[in-house]
């Protein structure tokens, strides 16, 4: 039964538009048709070439056709896919091969020679690299027509689809495997949400291990629609990439936003052919939405949310001009009601169930059954009323139209000299302070207890300046007493602010009060 299976939405696509552009990347186009027949080929070699069919298949690669024929190709395989990056390190990627069954991988050219190191000498490791160098140090599986597939291997909905990994807090990944089932709900509620078709051009700003890369990807291929890989010079002039490119809808992290108004690239109706902007995986500014949909006004603007544990996204909220601004709290768009289908729950402090606020636990069929380890379970799955539900980590407040406000993460919430401290707060206070772009405050231990250190963008201000602007906005003991100018905040691999990094340098590095 092929109904439950993720790439049935690129045989959709496929049956709708056989000859459109399925992937348009900087200097090929390939088509519906090609990228099936090269999946086909390629997760026939991978069946073929194994000594048993592989249950998880790595992709080594970045976005290119290994990239993304190569996820396809595994789940035509009937395996999981579990999309890894050339340039992570190589003990961690190690682990999550090992952690996921990887028993075969596709790789291009740079992933080949990592995985050189992450094998560590282990020449029997099947691996499928149609231009990659042969010199050996692996078993290569030989792609040919004799071998390739006529069909998808089928697969149930309890199958795994993709394995991607979350930072842990023991310091090791945690393995995420989502399954059929669990995509299938998600893309037909997705199917009802939008009006994408085979006319969009979807940007793909996102790492392929980056959940969010499977929304562009699968919303694409459902609809017959195009993908547009992102480059990082793209937003050094982003109005004329989108306009060059034809690309129809937007989906990135906001601080892909804070990034394009500081090379001051948004100007008013800069990017007239946007129908969609999507933002997720870090809170969204409303000042940010404003300016978007200035330079996009044409473009319906939502944010959406969800952790790796519930499939991509699990809630949205609309922006509207009119009503949005009111419900913003902090300065931060809602993040709408929880998807159809799943039930929520807020916990207070002491675990119990609250009306108005508290950490969201979510349960329904989004919800993976838990880690690839069961160990990393506890503290995240709870059982309650007979049912599992998954603990986000993230405190919101319910309001009185029934949608979430996100307050921030239950670890930006810190003591500081008795106070209780909401970090998001004060960020939001921040940025009203004359001078001050975009800010970002860490937690560090001192000599007398935690400490606030803030770090900023904008016009360099005396710290003496800001302290007196945010104690007129904030009670003196929420006052940060370090400030430390920065030209531009650090983003991680999916252009999230590297929260982590400031933190070490917060604590690695003296810091004048």
């Amino acid at each position: 039964m092929l109904q439950p299976a993720l790439y049935a939405r690129f045989l959709q696509g496929l049956a709708m538009a056989p000859r459109r552009a399925a992937l348009r990347l900087d200097r090929e186009t390939y088509s519906y048709e090609a990228v099936h027949e090269t999946a086909l080929r390629w997760a026939g070699a991978l069946v073929s070439g194994c000594r048993q069919p592989p249950q998880a298949v790595g992709v080594l690669a970045g976005k290119g056709i290994e990239g993304y024929a190569g996820i396809l190709a595994a789940l035509y395989a009937g395996a999981a896919v579990v999309p890894l990056h050339p340039d992570f390190p190589v003990a961690r990627t190690r682990r999550m091969m090992e952690a996921a069954g990887v028993s075969a991988l596709i790789a291009d050219a740079h992933g080949l020679a990592a995985a050189a190191r992450i094998a560590e000498g282990d020449s029997d490791l099947p691996v499928l690299s149609p231009d990659g160098p042969d010199d050996g140090r692996f078993r290569r599986i030989t792609v040919s027509r004799r071998t390739g597939l006529h069909e998808p291997l089928p697969v149930v909905a309890s199958d795994i689809a993709y394995i991607l990994y979350t930072s842990g807090t023991t310091g090791r990944p945690k393995g995420v495997p989502i399954t059929h089932g669990n995509t299938h709900h998600y893309f037909t509620l997705l199917d009802s949400r939008y009006d994408f078709d085979e006319h969009d051009v979807f940007s793909q700003t996102f790492d392929l291990t980056f959940d969010c890369a499977m929304f562009d990807l699968f919303c694409a291929w459902g609809a017959g629609a195009s993908v547009r890989p992102v480059p990082a010079h793209a937003y050094r002039d982003l109005p004329a990439f989108v306009a060059e490119r034809g690309l129809t809808v937007w989906f990135s992290t906001p601080s892909a936003i804070a990034l394009v108004r500081r090379a001051r690239g948004l100007p008013p109706g800069g990017m007239p052919g946007l129908r969609w902007s999507l933002f997720a995986g870090e809170a969204l500014q409303a000042s940010d939405v404003v300016a978007w949909q200035e330079a996009a006004p044409g473009c319906t603007v939502e944010n959406i949310y969800g952790p790796t544990e519930l499939t991509i996204t699990v809630t949205g909220h609309r922006w509207s001009p009119a009503t949005s601004p009111a419900r913003c709290v902090n300065g931060l768009v809602p993040i709408g009601t929880v998807h159809e289908g799943h039930d929520h729950v807020l916990l207070d402090q002491c675990g119990e169930d609250s009306d108005s606020e508290g950490e969201l636990c979510v349960t329904g069929p989004q919800m993976a059954a838990g880690y690839l380890d069961p160990r990393d379970d506890e503290g995240r799955f709870l059982r309650r009323d007979g049912r599992t539900w998954y603990r986000t980590g993230d405190r919101v407040r319910r309001m009185d139209n029934g949608e979430l406000a996100h307050l921030g993460r239950l670890d930006t919430q810190v003591q500081v000299r008795g106070w209780r401290v909401e970090l998001t707060e004060i960020e939001h206070a921040l940025r009203t302070c004359d001078g001050v772009e975009d800010a970002v405050t860490v937690a560090r231990p001192g000599d007398n207890g935690t400490e606030l250190v803030v770090f900023y963008t904008g016009t360099r201000v005396p710290a003496a300046e800001l302290a007196r602007g945010l104690r007129t906005l904030l009670p003196q003991g929420m006052t940060p007493r370090h400030y430390r100018h920065i030209d531009v905040l650090p983003l991680n691999s999916n252009r999230k602010v590297d929260r982590a990094r400031l933190a070490l340098a917060a604590r690695e590095q003296p810091l004048p009060g």
